[in-house]
């Protein structure tokens, strides 16, 4: 079936452990079974059968863990509800929603949280639809070079990057039309030749061409619309009719552009220009041009909450900057948006992990037979959030680990590790306001289960050869390289 020269791996030591590069839980048990002084491990199976070896194989396959895991993780999963410390009380509040998106946004711009949660809160908040049912997509970012964080701002509508076609830069009360084909004159579908025998001849054709152009402007103007969205080229005798009959004109290159803009201003794109109907023409408060930095840009802006869709305009020293702070606003819309799910909030900075490993750690030493040291293993692996958490901090992770273990053990839930402290510290996260979604930790538990379990139950790899032809030529050596040869 395969070519020659394919690759098969099989088994533990080559499929499972390229997989998972040695799996540390996994690497525990077997460690002192390796090579020729290596100890025997005593393992009795689930039908109480006794092995006496050191091949890591055998005490693995006969250890169950991929079972221990699946039971470990239904019990977390079981235990998750009861560490909700609070619930989302109204998503339409934007000073409760901000307090909610502070965690999300505090990891990628420490410092910067308050402000950053704020806007996120006020764009997520005024595009939040009667239904409940939030779309991310439907807020976007706009990065401009210049000033600082704090000159960010949102703006209820789209903003685009572009300059305005014609003399037009201003309009209140916007009548617009969309066209996702140029501002031009028709051109036939099929070709044909014109024969001109004089001067005059020449001159009519001209003006007929200009007449034609003028009634297909003046019939867009004449409709109601007082703004011209196109998706291709503006020819420059469309243009002048445009600036003579007052016609404010854009032109956005993007199709996506184009329909998020519909989508905003209530819109329908046109194949062919038309005069549009009523129906066909969008509205918005205003359409105008505006500076910000040194760079031009052209706002779609609706004064009323309950626009389609909400920008914010991120403003930073750098692109490097604003392409970190707009990871922030991604993390803090699609926490937005796992609340109009599940309202429901558990204690962040490793405080609800310390007390899934507790519990979990107290139910498998309940649990009779081999599934007990999986499930103890699967508790400790809890342990690596407030680990990580320690230390990025430059704190030891043991001490914290230890303090707040002995904190749990006291009944008190809420406890996680305090980040803000210069030694290893513990701190009540409800009342510091560090919380995460209910939902994401629910998911993150049980796709990484998934994840380990697939990988401990995959034991063949099979690499096909790669596809023959000629290989790439090696590349050039340094002009100042010795070259041995």
């Amino acid at each position: 079936m395969l070519k020659e020269g394919a690759k098969h791996y099989s088994g533990l030591e080559e499929a499972v452990y390229r997989n998972i590069q040695a799996c540390k839980e996994l690497a525990q048990t077997t460690r002192t079974a390796y090579g020729p002084n290596g100890m025997n491990k005593m393992v009795i199976n689930h039908l109480e059968k006794l092995f006496v070896t050191n091949d890591a194989a055998t005490i693995l396959r006969e250890l169950e863990v991929i079972e221990g895991y699946e039971k470990a993780c239904k019990k977390a999963l079981e235990i998750l509800p009861d560490l909700v410390c609070c619930s989302a009380k109204n998503l339409r509040d934007v000073e409760e929603v901000a307090s909610l998106l502070h965690t999300s946004v505090m990891s990628k711009q420490y410092g910067n949280e308050h402000f950053l949660a704020k806007l996120i809160a006020q764009a997520c908040v005024s595009i939040l639809p009667d239904s409940g049912h939030f779309n991310v997509d439907n807020i976007r970012v706009c990065k401009i070079v210049g000033a600082g964080i704090s000159a960010s701002s949102v703006l209820h509508g789209m903003v685009f990057k572009k300059e305005t076609e014609g003399d037009v830069t201003s309009v209140k009360d916007a009548k617009i039309a969309v066209y996702s084909c140029p501002f031009d004159g028709m051109i036939t579908e099929t070709k044909g030749t014109v024969l001109i025998k004089n001067a005059e001849e020449l001159m009519n054709f001209s003006k007929g061409e200009e007449n034609l152009m003028e009634l297909q402007v003046k019939a867009i103007a004449d409709s109601g619309a007082n703004v011209v969205v196109t998706g291709g080229k503006v020819a420059d005798m469309a243009l002048h009719y445009a600036n003579k009959y007052n016609l404010m004109l854009v032109r956005l290159n993007s199709k996506w552009d184009l329909r998020r803009l519909c989508k905003t201003v209530g819109a329908t794109a046109l194949p062919r220009l038309t005069p549009p109907t009523l129906e066909e023409i969008g509205h918005c408060s205003s359409v105008y041009l505006s500076e910000v930095g040194d760079t031009q840009v052209v706002v779609f802006k609706h004064e009323k909450e309950d626009g389609a869709i909400s920008t914010i305009l991120i403003r930073g020293s750098t692109d490097n900057l604003m392409d970190d702070i707009e990871r922030a606003v991604d993390d803090g819309v699609n926490t937005f948006k796992v609340l109009t799910r599940d309202k429901r909030l558990v204690p962040g900075g490793g405080a609800a992990e310390i007390e899934l490993a507790k519990q979990i750690t107290s139910y498998g030493e309940t649990c009779p037979g081999l599934d007990q040291y999986a499930i103890k293993k699967f508790a400790e692996a809890f342990e690596a959030i407030p680990r990580a958490l320690a230390e990025n901090s430059g704190v030891k992770a043991n001490e914290v680990i230890s303090k707040l273990y002995a904190v749990h053990q006291e009944g008190k839930k809420n406890v996680g590790f305090d980040i803000e402290a210069e030694a290893a510290a513990v701190k009540d996260m409800l009342e510091a306001g560090v919380l995460d979604t209910y939902l994401g930790k629910f998911w993150g538990i049980k796709l990484a289960t998934n994840a380990a379990v697939t990988v401990l139950r995959v034991d063949q790899i099979i690499m096909a050869k790669p596809a023959g032809g000629p290989k790439p030529p090696s590349g050039k050596k340094d002009w100042d390289e010795d070259q041995n040869d």
